[in-house]
């Protein structure tokens, strides 16, 4: 939970389009920690999606470093601190927050983008946070029916 309040106040305080974008891949490099994290010690029935989580945050991670977005190893240290979840859904529904106010961010950056370049970085960025939401949104179903039990 404080990691992504820091996430969500680091992305409030960007001041400038390439601390926006930047950000955008700090948020997926902490849905790919939050889902390795639950792959491992989560609930058996969301191992499976929350390892596509973990899978879809390093592959936008990896996207992102290569982009041209440098991020500095402060904000690169923030997902690698992430040791432990205590409330799993709780944490899961701050993270869909935060990749909805991601996506509007990354959505005015794009619309505004007066260089090619930086609109298909905010295109790849929205795709990737959408992607990461639906899959939290995937684990927080599974995480319900779990709480829930079989149907009778």
């Amino acid at each position: 939970m404080h990691l992504i309040k820091a996430t969500r106040h680091a992305l409030a305080e960007c001041e400038s389009v390439e601390e926006i974008v930047a950000e955008s891949w700090q948020v997926q490099a902490l849905a790919g920690a939050i889902g390795s994290h639950l792959a491992a010690y989560g609930p058996q029935s969301v191992r499976s999606e929350a390892l596509g989580l973990s899978e879809a945050g390093t592959q936008a991670r990896r996207s992102g470093t290569g982009s041209g977005m440098r991020i500095s190893e402060s904000r690169e240290a923030r997902a690698d601190r992430l040791s432990q979840i205590q409330d799993p859904k709780c944490a899961l529904s701050d993270l869909s927050g935060l990749l909805a106010e991601t996506g509007v961010a990354l959505v005015l950056v794009a619309v505004t983008a007066r260089e090619e370049g930086l609109y298909w970085q905010c295109i790849e960025a929205i795709d990737a946070a959408d992607e990461s939401e639906d899959r939290v949104s995937g684990i927080l179903r599974r995480l319900e029916a779990h709480e829930h039990g079989p149907a009778a």
